[in-house]
């Protein structure tokens, strides 16, 4: 086998193409979210704060005056950007939420398909099946449900009376 032969099925794999699929989404993804933060997310809060624009919260450590952080930046004057920062902590705590609301799905999903593949013996003929069948498939057999009580109006109650 050649090396592009190898290549060429490792790519066609489908676990290679939903990865990549996947990084191509999340870096759609993260640009919505960085447009959340800084166009929509930001502003009202600058504007309960103040009228703060966070985007201009810099401290200059050449000792210069500056009234933006573009006309710092256009002096050559070094600075620390710490609005800057702000967003990028508030962009990585939604993605980081969002990702954890998928993961939690996605347990609960996959513990659910566990749970349905979970099989038991057949008390009658011994075979396999569901563990949440009434009926036995292969000898047609009905099973005894454990989980819930008997039904009450349904069974018989002799009464003896003595004469």
């Amino acid at each position: 086998m050649s090396f592009f032969q190898g290549f060429k099925e490792f790519a066609i794999r489908g676990t290679v193409v939903d990865m990549g699929i996947g990084l191509i989404i999340g870096a759609a993804f993260g640009s919505i979210v960085t447009s959340f933060v800084s166009d929509i997310l930001m502003p009202p809060l600058g504007l309960v704060l103040g009228k703060v624009d966070f985007s201009n919260l810099y401290i200059n450590l050449s000792g210069g005056h500056y009234s933006t952080l573009s006309e710092a930046e256009a002096a050559g004057a070094v600075t620390v950007n710490y609005g800057t920062f702000l967003e990028t902590v508030i962009h990585f705590i939604i993605v980081a939420f969002a990702s954890y609301v998928v993961i939690i799905q996605m347990v609960k999903l996959r513990k659910a398909s566990i749970e349905s593949t979970k099989s038991k013996n057949c008390p009658f003929c011994y075979s396999d099946i569901p563990s949440r069948a009434l009926r036995c498939p292969k000898c047609t057999s009905t099973l005894e449900k454990k989980d819930t009580p008997p039904d009450r109006k349904n069974t018989l109650v002799r009464i003896r009376s003595s004469k």
